[in-house]
């Protein structure tokens, strides 16, 4: 059903009527649209790929050109001293810290920007896996983003286990595509004493599954395991509550939904049980690698040899942020503050289930879609399996000028991000696919 509650329609002027009411219609001017050239002439893609990465801020250029101003202008001056509209970089950091924490449902001070998203999965299970002989196991959800699996077996193997022991898997039942949470559940009733961590995704890279993190993160914690989350698929895609949720630990990529740039600055969280919730011998005595970013800001330039980590979780920071990568993420996410996630998840759960009745009233015969049908277990993404060829299909959907992506085995994944595609965008997708199935079938 339709905003209006009236039923879809799959008539292009029904979808142009709803791009017209969008009350977010205008967040599309704030971006960068690829142009496909086509065999007659040339016009906007349908980008929906904003689930691998997201497009460029219009901002995002004059952003990093003020700052390599400031560095021509004023050289190291420039850490202290703001001018021509920039601010001073050693403060950086904290310009992006209360919009991120927002976006995860977070304090302030539980929120770091840093690094990349596997570096700071493998920073905070330097605290947060800490195996000993009866608990040493990892749960994770399968299939599960290689780059995790890598992360995890390497974690393992450095703490002299056995990767291929060492991993529990809970995967979808023998016929199904998605994770039933009573399956989590029961394996962290069955197996919980055995398990350290648990570290599944927050949306499934590759159904566009949305866990129950909340009653998943009770269900662990009920059996005595840390509970991490990698949010690459989820932080600006769908609501969050970190601190509500009481996780332990988190991260995320940038480049994504949160539209930074292609390998920009991540996110990590740490919950504040962990950082002023012990007493500060206890929270100094925790293992972490650290660096000077780390440290106490009140001794940071006294180059004191015993390292103060700071009570936040700026204590898991090594090194200065690097000014021009951080510039489009505070872009970005000045953006998601102008717009808000409530908005944003109002117009995505109409635009994904706009895309989803077109797919399955045009090419319900030709295409499979695995992603859950309710949109409080989904983002914006949706998978879809062919019934036939799914790499000819896929690459008839890029000639036709739709940008989406190819997951192995047979999933072809699509995402209408609802800050800058529209409706009549879905419009255009549903009728391409079911010719380009059509034409595959044959």
């Amino acid at each position: 059903m339709s905003r209006t509650g009236r039923p879809w329609s799959a008539e292009e002027s029904d979808a142009l009527e709803l791009d017209r009411t969008d009350p977010l219609r205008g967040c599309r001017e704030w971006f960068h649209i690829p142009v496909h050239a086509g065999a007659n002439h040339e016009q906007e893609a349908v980008y929906f790929c904003g689930n691998s990465l997201g497009l460029m801020p219009r901002g995002a250029r004059a952003a990093v050109e003020l700052h390599l101003s400031e560095w021509a202008r004023l050289g190291v001056e420039g850490h202290f001293h703001a001018g021509g509209g920039a601010e001073a970089w050693y403060p950086f950091h904290e310009f992006l810290r209360g919009p991120a924490a927002k976006l995860v449902g977070a304090l302030p001070h539980e929120v770091v920007v840093m690094n990349s998203l596997t570096v700071n999965l493998h920073l905070l299970m330097v605290s947060f896996y800490r195996p000993d002989r009866s608990r040493w196991k990892v749960l994770i959800d399968g299939p599960c983003f290689p780059s995790d699996v890598y992360a995890i077996r390497s974690q393992l193997r450095f703490h002299g286990r056995d990767p291929e022991q060492g991993i529990v898997w809970v995967r979808p039942r023998a016929g199904e595509t998605l994770i039933r949470t009573d399956d989590v559940e029961d394996v962290l009733r069955r197996e919980g004493e055995s398990i350290a961590l648990v570290l599944m995704a927050g949306v499934n890279f590759y159904s566009g599954q949305h866990f129950e993190m909340e009653r998943i993160t009770r269900a662990a914690h009920a059996a005595g395991c840390i509970v991490g989350w990698d949010l690459a698929h989820a932080a600006g895609n769908v609501p969050l509550k970190l601190h509500a949720w009481g996780v332990d630990f988190a991260a995320w990529c940038s480049y994504k939904y949160l539209n930074s740039g292609p390998g920009a600055l991540a996110g990590a969280f740490v919950h504040e049980r962990w950082t002023r919730g012990a007493d500060a011998h206890a929270f100094a005595a925790m293992p972490r690698f650290e660096g000077w970013w780390g440290n106490d800001p009140a001794t940071r330039f006294k180059m004191a040899a015993e390292f103060v980590p700071v009570r936040s979780a700026d204590a898991w920071q090594l090194s200065n942020p690097p000014i021009l990568a951080a510039a489009p993420v505070r872009v970005s996410l000045d953006i998601f503050e102008r717009v808000g996630m409530d908005a944003l998840r109002e117009k995505s759960v109409r635009l994904t289930g706009y895309l989803e009745w077109l797919i399955r009233s045009l090419a319900d015969d030709l295409i499979e879609i695995i992603t859950p049908a309710e949109a409080s277990h989904r983002g914006c993404q949706l998978s879809l399996r062919a019934r036939g060829d799914g790499r000819a299909l896929f690459a008839s959907l890029q000639r036709e000028g739709v940008v989406c992506d190819f997951r192995e085995p047979d999933v072809i994944r699509v995402a209408p991000v609802p800050l800058y595609n529209t409706f009549h965008e879905c419009w255009r997708f549903a009728r391409v696919l079911r010719e380009a199935a059509a034409g595959a079938k044959r």
